[in-house]
């Protein structure tokens, strides 16, 4: 039997009169009294007799239509269920990162998301120099993305950006360098000095072209190292400096010091990427909620060094 006339023979037990379960269900009296008679049918008994100037439910029909009302019940209660079950988050939610990025958030996000294993988080990282962050959307429900600013082309293709954090992009030196005894140091101090730079093109590449366009002077470049573990070795064996990112920098006894960079914008922001629809998902919108949390909690704890 269709759920559809059950639902009319249950209003016509509790209103009375066809018209008036028309005038409810906004159909004509005619269509109530047609589908009716398809439900007798179905039933293989009288459900509706005449009764005066209108119809009343026979004995069989008050049962059918009390029948109908527990399948309303029923039907309400499992939609209840499912809709909390689409609500609750669960199922896989896969993350690409690039490589210090990963090293920044992903024990820390993992951890979070450990509190709720219905969610199975499934992380891997990319180079985001070869490959375009927003290319890897299509295949990951989240991508971690870094910038020198947000990227206008993101938006442009439609992209949800949840904005992570901004990381200071500092100067590394070798410990006893003579920069070394400053608290900060300005592009005129060091425009002169060797560098371990980047690849072309790398963020922290354009972070020396703007100490190049604040005091108009060169800088010399010996090597261009992609590894920022490799770079650490070079700065500290005293091959040059370099610019390296503040929260993942290793400093502490491996003859390795940062200072910050002033006068410039040497920064990058850090951001979630993702399509729009992904962001709907109740998995993913905890994923990012725990991205977000561990991104402050990273940025708390190097400000309170």
């Amino acid at each position: 039997m269709d759920v559809n006339r059950l639902a009319l023979l249950r209003e016509l037990a509790e209103r009375g009169t066809v018209g008036a379960v028309a005038d409810a269900m906004k159909v004509t009296p005619s269509a109530v009294s047609q589908q009716l008679k398809v439900l007798e049918r179905e039933a293989g008994y009288t459900l509706v007799a005449p009764a005066g100037r209108g119809v009343e439910l026979t004995v069989a029909g008050r049962a059918l239509a009390q029948a109908a009302t527990e399948i309303a019940v029923a039907i309400e209660k499992a939609e209840g269920r499912w809709r909390e079950y689409m609500e609750r988050p669960a199922g896989q939610v896969r993350l690409a990162t690039f490589p210090t990025g990963g090293e920044m958030l992903l024990p820390g996000t993992l951890t979070r998301m450990a509190g709720t294993p219905e969610v199975e988080l499934l992380c891997s990282d990319e180079d985001g120099v070869t490959v375009d962050f927003a290319d890897l959307t299509p295949d990951h429900d989240v991508v971690i993305a870094d910038s020198p600013t947000t990227n206008a082309s993101w938006h442009e293709r439609g992209l949800q950006v949840v904005p992570l954090m901004s990381e200071p992009l500092d100067v590394a030196l070798p410990e006893g360098h003579p920069l070394a005894r400053k608290a900060s140091l300005s592009p005129r101090d060091v425009v002169s000095e060797t560098w371990i730079g980047v690849p072309h093109d790398y963020p922290f590449d354009r972070v020396l072209s703007q100490v190049v366009a604040a005091t108009g002077e060169p800088v010399r470049i010996a090597q261009r190292i992609s590894d920022n573990g490799i770079v650490e070795a070079l700065v500290a064996a005293g091959h040059g400096i370099a610019i390296l990112p503040r929260f993942t920098t290793r400093e502490h006894g491996n003859g390795l010091v940062t200072r910050p960079l002033v006068g410039i914008r040497a920064k990058r922001d850090i951001a979630a990427l993702l399509r729009p629809d992904r962001f709907e998902r109740p998995s993913v919108r905890l994923v990012v909620q725990a991205l977000r949390d561990e991104a402050r909690a990273v940025a708390d704890a190097h400000h309170a060094i």
